[in-house]
This record gives structure tokens, sequence and C-alpha cells, in this order.
């Protein structure tokens, strides 16, 4: 009889911890924080930090904003049910606007990193592209390499606080490096013979050698590096995530991402 009743006590005591351990983990999960896009629902507005200086993905125009990611930021927004609202930013500020809590989501032209990958989740890449040289087309069969460019008497202009500015750092130790400020007026530079270079996307190249007459785009079908484009979303949000993946899938594959792509290139 003692026997029994001391079984019964420890499996009395043994399922009270299981019953207080479900009602712990529901509890747990029911506080859990909610997906960021359950808030944007909830808020009705998707904030969209962008530069506004990056053709072909975004350009400030007068009040608003055009360009592939501007576009594709809409498609978002309206697939979420909610209206888009655009923050602008700059590419020294980006991810300190981003982490501040300042958009939801960050959309232009923006390259994966490691280095944004550590403090940032990134959708699925849009695209694939990568660096070449943009230079005065007096010069395009003199500075095609980062050896032919990484010389004393050549210099090299990269707009601060994105990949641009850090490809040079990275591979130019000979070459003057020099900073300009505004990503729009920064190819008049070279024009100016200001600088002579400035390593940049093959996409942003091609759009400006179009826009600039004298400038030229230098092996765009073989570019300097492989960078993937990408959409910066909260880390540790897969919901979210999940939800953007997906809608960047569908867009793709149904040739909406080409359209406005086409478009902002022509």
């Amino acid at each position: 009889m003692k026997i029994t009743a001391t079984i019964a006590r420890a499996f009395s005591g043994a399922a009270l911890c299981t019953v207080l351990g479900v009602a712990f983990a529901g509890g747990a999960r029911a506080q859990a924080p909610a997906s960021q896009l359950d808030a944007i629902q909830s808020a009705g507005v998707l904030r969209i930090c962008t530069t506004g200086d990056y053709k072909p993905f975004t350009i400030a125009v007068g009040e608003g904003y055009e360009g592939v990611d501007v576009e594709m930021a809409r498609s978002l927004a309206k697939a979420l049910g909610v209206e888009p609202r655009f923050v602008r930013t700059k590419w020294a500020d980006l991810m300190p606007d981003f982490l501040a809590g300042k958009c939801d989501i960050a959309m232009g032209g923006i390259g994966v990193t490691l280095e944004r990958q550590k403090r940032a989740f990134y959708s699925a890449p849009a695209l694939a592209t990568g660096k070449v040289p943009l230079v005065r087309c007096a010069d395009k069969d003199k500075l095609q390499t980062v050896a032919d460019i990484d010389k004393p008497g050549v210099t090299a202009i990269a707009n601060p606080g994105g990949t641009n500015e850090r490809f040079a750092r990275s591979n130019f130790k000979q070459a003057k490096i020099t900073l300009h400020g505004d990503n729009v007026t920064i190819f008049d530079e070279i024009l100016a013979g200001r600088a002579d270079v400035f390593v940049t996307e093959a996409l942003e190249a091609t759009v400006q050698e179009k826009l600039k007459p004298g400038l030229c785009a230098v092996n765009t079908d073989k570019p300097l590096t492989f960078i993937e484009i990408g959409y910066l979303l909260p880390r540790g949000d897969g919901v979210f995530k999940a939800f953007v993946d997906q809608w960047l899938h569908i867009a793709k594959s149904t040739g909406e991402y080409k359209r406005y792509y086409d478009q902002y290139l022509r």
C-alpha cells in the first residue's frame, strides 16, 4: 500500500510538472512577438527605405520616386493590401536607419553583403550583377582591370557608405580615392576630369553610359565582381521573409519584374 501511494504521488507530481510545462510553453507562444507582416497589415502602411539616387533602381523625382525597385515596392504593398510610404535615406545611413526601425524593408539596388547580413535578413536575390569601371570613353582601353586602375596618377571616385566605397578601399592601394556624397552628380566628376573612374554595378554603369555622352561602361559582360541585389528585411522574422520571397518569386515567374527592368533600362 505504501509503495502504491508513493508511486501515485510521484506520478501526480510528474503529471503536474508536465501540465505546468505545457501551460508555460503555451503562454510563451501566446506572448511571442508578432511578425512584421502582421504589424504592416495592422498599420495599413508599408514603410520602404530608399536612397532615391541609384538609377535604374530608385531615383527621386519631385516629391516622389521611380525605378525598378520603386515599382516593386508598390507591387509588394499591393500584395500586402496596404499603402507604400517611401522613407528617404543615404547609403551611409542605410543600415542605421533600417536598424532604428524607420522602415519595414529597404529597397533600391541594395547589394547582398555578409557584413549587412550579420545584422539583417535579405530577401531571395532579385538579380545578379557585378561591378565594372565607368570611365571617359577616351580611357576605355586603358582602364579595364583593377591593375590598370590601381596606379599612381589615377583617381578613383566613390559614393560613401556603400559597396562602391568598400570595393575601392579594398582594391586600390596606389590610385587616389576620392569620395563624392551625391550619387546623382558623381558621374559629372569624371566628365569634368576631376576623377578618372567610378567602379559601380554594371546596370548603373550601363544606364549612365546612355545618359551621359562621353562616359563608357567597361566590360559589362565580364564584371570585376559577383554581387546579388536583394531587399533588406528585419533579422529573425522568418514569416515576413517567407512572404516577401514568395511574392518576389511570383513577380519574377510572371514577368512582372522583367517588365519593370526593361522599362527603366531602355
